[in-house]
Order: C-alpha cells, then sequence, then structure tokens
C-alpha cells in the first residue's frame, strides 16, 4: 500500500518512518496541508492520511475517487474536518479513537491551574527579576464546582483527575455514560453552578458553539472555561464579549475556531491577519496554545500505531473496527 502523509511535520516521521519496513508501506511524506491544489501530489497512492486542520470537501473526495484513492486516514479522533455526507459509500475513512484521553485531560488541568495561579506570569516576572507577587493572586480549586461537557474518554480521565482536587462535578452528554460517578444535568444547571466548565465533546450540528452568548450569560460570575477539544465550541465574538464584561475570569484555548492555516506554524515574523485572535491574544487572563493537549510520546506512538493498523487492515481486507 502506497500513502501520502499531508501536513507532516518532523515529530510526524519520527514514528511513521519506522513502521514503513514493518508494515511493508510506502510512505510519501508532505509538508503541504491537503487541499484541492495539493491533491495531485497523492496520485497513484492508495490512500492520504491527513491531520485536523487539512479540510476534506466534497469537490476533493470526488477527485480522490477518479484518482482511485481508497481510504482517507484520519491522525485524530475528530472527523468533522471531513464531509462524510460525501464520502459514505464511496471512499473509507478511518479514524484513531482514542489514543491518550489522558494526555488531553492532563493538559486540560495544566491550562486551569496556570490562568488560576498565573504560573505563566510569573514566570516571565522573574525570569527580569521582577520578583512582584501583585496582580497573581488565584483561588483555591479545592471543592469548587466544575462542568464536564462531554464525558467521553477524554472527559472521563479529566473527572478522575479534578475528584483529586476534592471539587463537586457535574456533567453534560447528548449520551451519557455509564457506570461512572459524576452527576449529569442539563446545560442551564451546569452553567449556573459552575466555577469552572471544561469542554470534551466532539465538534457537530449540535455542539457547533455550544458555547455562546447566550450560555455565557447563564454562566456564574468569574466563571473559568477550558477548551481542548475544538475551536467551533465556542463563539469566539460572544467570548470576547464574557471576557470585556469579566464575566469570565479567565480562559484557556488550546484551539480556536479559525485555527487552520495558523496552528502548528511559525508565524513570529508575519502580521496576523486575524483580528479576533489577536484581539483576544490581548487579554490578560487568557491563555491560547497550538492545539497541542494530545502531544505526548505515549499519544503521538498510539497515533502512528492505530493508523498503520488501519491502512492494514484495509490492505487484508480486514474488519475496519475504526471506519467512521
Amino acid at each position: 500500500m502506497k500513502i501520502a502523509f499531508y501536513t507532516t511535520k518532523p515529530y510526524d516521521r519520527i514514528w511513521f518512518e519506522p513502521m514503513a519496513e514493518g508494515y511493508k508501506m510506502d510512505m510519501i511524506f508532505l509538508d503541504a496541508p491537503c487541499k484541492p491544489n495539493t491533491l495531485n501530489l497523492a496520485e497513484g497512492c492508495d490512500a492520504i492520511c491527513i491531520f485536523i486542520n487539512d479540510q476534506i470537501t466534497a469537490d476533493m473526495i470526488d477527485r480522490l475517487c477518479e484518482m482511485n484513492v481508497k481510504a482517507i486516514l484520519l491522525r485524530s479522533a475528530g472527523f468533522n474536518h471531513v464531509d462524510m455526507e460525501a464520502a459514505k459509500g464511496r471512499i473509507h475513512v478511518l479514524r484513531v479513537p482514542s489514543y491518550s484521553p489522558q494526555s488531553v485531560a492532563e493538559y486540560a488541568v495544566a491550562m486551569l491551574l496556570t490562568i488560576n495561579r498565573f504560573t505563566h506570569k510569573a514566570y516571565t516576572r522573574t525570569r527580569d527579576f521582577n520578583m512582584s507577587i501583585n496582580g497573581l493572586m488565584g483561588t483555591e480549586l479545592y471543592r469548587k464546582t466544575v462542568g464536564i461537557i462531554g464525558t467521553g474518554k477524554i472527559g472521563q480521565s479529566m473527572i478522575h483527575i479534578l475528584k483529586g482536587f476534592d471539587m463537586k462535578l457535574y456533567a453534560y452528554d447528548l449520551y451519557p455514560a455509564q457506570g461512572i460517578d459524576v452527576e449529569y444535568v442539563d446545560l442551564p444547571e451546569l452553567f449556573a453552578k459552575s466555577d469552572v466548565i471544561s469542554l470534551h465533546c466532539p465538534l457537530t450540528k449540535d455542539t457547533h458553539h455550544i458555547i455562546d452568548k447566550q450560555a455565557i450569560e447563564q454562566m456564574k460570575q468569574g466563571v473559568y472555561l477550558i477548551n481542548t477539544s475544538r475551536g467551533a465550541l465556542i463563539d469566539t465574538n460572544a467570548l470576547i464579549d464574557g471576557l470585556l464584561s469579566r464575566k469570565i475570569a479567565g480562559v484557556g484555548l488550546d484551539v480556536y475556531e479559525e485555527e487552520s492555516g495558523i496552528f502548528y506554524e511559525d508565524l513570529s515574523n508575519q502580521i496576523i491577519q486575524d483580528n479576533t485572535l489577536a484581539r483576544l491574544m490581548t487579554f490578560p487572563n487568557v491563555l491560547v496554545t497550538s492545539h497541542m493537549g494530545f502531544f505526548t510520546s505515549e499519544a503521538m506512538q498510539a497515533i502512528a500505531i492505530e493508523t498503520m493498523e488501519n491502512a492494514y487492515a484495509l490492505e487484508k481486507g480486514m474488519e475496519l473496527v475504526n471506519e467512521v
């Protein structure tokens, strides 16, 4: 099998290249994102492998089918970046449903601790030998209330960690998980009671802008908001209004709804054209990172193995257990 890997970085090749011989597959690594004008680079390939910011449209699926590409391999659990209606019955879409939920949950907690206790600002100050702690006062998380939106494997890992802080937990999910020790409530109640809200749900038509102006109005004064899932779960303009009104005390964002073409790239010498993101970055109580919650050696290895297992199953005509 011949696979074209799009949007590859050096850290992708570390894990995938050694697997080529073992799986007896021909791998082409492309720095370029998967776009209509780069699809020709996959000519002669049996599959393409894409990452979260590669948007696959219906027209692109038409072209892939013309090229006899049999599968789209996702190096992610989410699949909202692929037109699934266009793909249905025409091309296989195989994902990595669970690579390391602990990695993302641990990162979400790290973001919460950072924005609450201002460790990122303290680090910057002390590097300049500014030892003043004025303006860096946080609050205890002990016995505060957390609302978890989405109780899949990552959400459950988050719940497990936060119990160690002796926090009161509420949860919301369209499909509640069985056998976990958490109280499910509806969204208005979760918004009204939570000191911290953390998002761990996929992006669907039901969850798009699940945090909007109305949702923020229902939240507690001084709420903390963490998003390590998908950027479009939050209406960014409504979020900015919530920050300006001081309704929101702090925000940790590892994702952004218009992150494609920005995240994972070095734009330090460029003028950022996204005025909304630039505005967001001016708030002292907002922490933005570049979609790296998953980025641990354990998770990267698991993604590579599961992706290659998906390709192997396709090649050998085996059951495609991770087909979307």
